[in-house]
């Protein structure tokens, strides 16, 4: 049997990821260990911010009218909604660590919206805007993770890597991790029969150490 997938981001981006592999022909379930949540803020700050720095698509509800005002985006994903929020986007390169360059010389008036967890701290003035609040996976989680074939396990933050090991404790099958970061596979205090963290820290880079992993199953198969 082939492994499966369990995705446990926010609900959105899971369903993003979960097109993004659908060419991989794995059965996937989808259950957030994660569920965002509205914090209250001062939005008349944003709305008047000169530009805006945007790492994740849950910020973008928060940040008041786009009106051609520019917004320096993480990644695709998050520069897709802030087009569609009407900003004049900068798409940074799918990381925060590597968009740092883009936000030298900035200058006043730009405001960094963000949630209550953040992976790096960047040099733009932060508001929290919403929080990250954990959640029990599902009853199909629960019944993949008890199962005996292996389940492939994208860990896409530290927080994420933590709260679904601790959930996934009395996992009884092989799991297989595709961390985004170096930081997330040590976040990770659970045996794992396979790892392979991602060689870029984006959704492109988690994709290819799913793709790894199988790659390393096939040739296992074929050798045995």
């Amino acid at each position: 049997m082939p492994p499966s997938l369990l995705l446990t981001r926010p609900q959105r981006a899971a369903e993003r990821f979960a097109a993004r592999v659908a060419g991989l022909g794995l059965d996937v379930v989808i259950s957030p260990i994660l569920r965002i949540v509205p914090v209250a803020h001062d939005a008349d700050l944003l709305r008047n911010a000169q530009g805006l720095v945007l790492t994740s698509v849950n910020a973008i509800p928060a940040a008041g009218p786009g009106r051609g005002r520019p917004a320096i985006c993480v990644g695709p994903a998050t520069a897709k909604a802030a087009r569609a929020a009407g900003f004049d986007v900068t798409e940074g390169p799918g990381d925060a660590a590597r968009m740092l360059p883009l936000l030298q010389g900035l200058g006043p008036g730009w405001l960094h919206p963000h949630g209550a967890h953040v992976a790096a701290d960047l040099p733009v003035p932060g508001v929290v805007v919403y929080d990250q609040l954990p959640q029990p996976l599902s009853a199909q989680a629960v019944d993949l993770l008890s199962g005996s074939e292996a389940v492939i396990l994208p860990l896409f933050s530290p927080r994420s890597a933590r709260l679904l090991a601790d959930a996934a404790r009395d996992a009884r099958g092989p799991l297989w991790l595709a961390p985004i970061s170096a930081a997330a596979r040590d976040a990770w205090h659970l045996r794992a029969a396979r790892v392979a963290v991602a060689r870029v820290p984006d959704a492109s880079g988690v994709q290819a150490a799913i793709e790894s992993l199988l790659a390393a199953e096939r040739s296992t198969d074929r050798t045995g």
